[in-house]
């Protein structure tokens, strides 16, 4: 008897919908990052995901910066951390910034919101603390172990959103295919510019516009990490 709509006229009664939780709400808004980007993120886009109104989420989060900040931590919760192997504490450290990297560029523009920002959720502090302790194993003082972090989280989130901005220029085509085009097109006006001007540019202009992305991503970490070598003391 349950499916009579009884008495007549009256409305059917709705399916009780599962109670809404954080979780659900920063995956959903992942999802849509990843495939539209963090401008295509908002309250009511995502109240519209589950079919209710924008005061249901505010219930879970505040606003869209809140939202923004337990985003990128949960994307932060998708790197991998290493046990430390103090041997290794260079060569770890790259590879945490790369796969931090790559988590980044997986993500769209999302990078974005970590820019002119102290990511501090649990996440993004685990990887800090792992890298920390790295640099510190390394017999690096604490005070340029800090800054170095800093500066390699900033190239790392610069990078990848750069990168971002590429791919929404590609419209279609991959990163790499937009840069051949691009740089085909600088090198032509490198070359025609007048040698004795600018004779180191015109000269090796090839070098300018040589090397794909990843390449010269990886020689910037190369030389952050290991200009730390200057500061480390020995081990007592």
């Amino acid at each position: 008897m349950s499916d009579v709509n009884w008495p007549p006229g009256a409305r059917r009664a709705r399916t009780a919908k599962a109670p809404l939780t954080r979780t659900e709400i920063v995956r959903t808004a992942l999802r849509i990052v990843q495939a539209e980007g963090i401008d295509a993120v908002s309250m009511r886009r995502l109240a519209t995901e589950f079919d209710t109104g924008p005061s249901s989420l505010y219930a879970h989060v505040r606003n869209k910066d809140e939202l923004l900040q337990l985003m990128f931590d949960e994307m932060c919760g998708l790197v991998e951390v290493p046990a430390l192997d103090e041997s290794r504490w260079k060569q770890q450290v790259k590879d945490l910034a790369r796969a931090g990297h790559a988590a980044m560029v997986a993500h769209n523009d999302l990078a974005r919101a970590a820019l002119a920002t102290i990511p501090s959720g649990p996440n993004a502090l685990r990887i800090s603390d792992a890298m920390f302790g790295m640099m510190l194993a390394g017999g690096i003082p604490p005070r340029v172990a800090a800054w170095a972090m800093d500066r390699i989280f900033l190239y790392i989130t610069a990078d990848a959103y750069e990168y971002s901005i590429w791919r929404q220029r590609a419209a279609g085509t991959t990163k790499q295919g937009f840069l051949d085009s691009l740089s085909f097109d600088y090198l032509g006006y490198i070359r025609q510019l007048p040698a004795d001007v600018y004779p180191h540019v015109t000269r090796h202009a090839e070098a300018l516009v040589g090397g794909g992305p990843e390449a010269r991503f990886d020689l910037g970490l190369e030389l952050l990490v290991d200009g730390l070598d200057k500061y480390a003391t020995p081990s007592s």
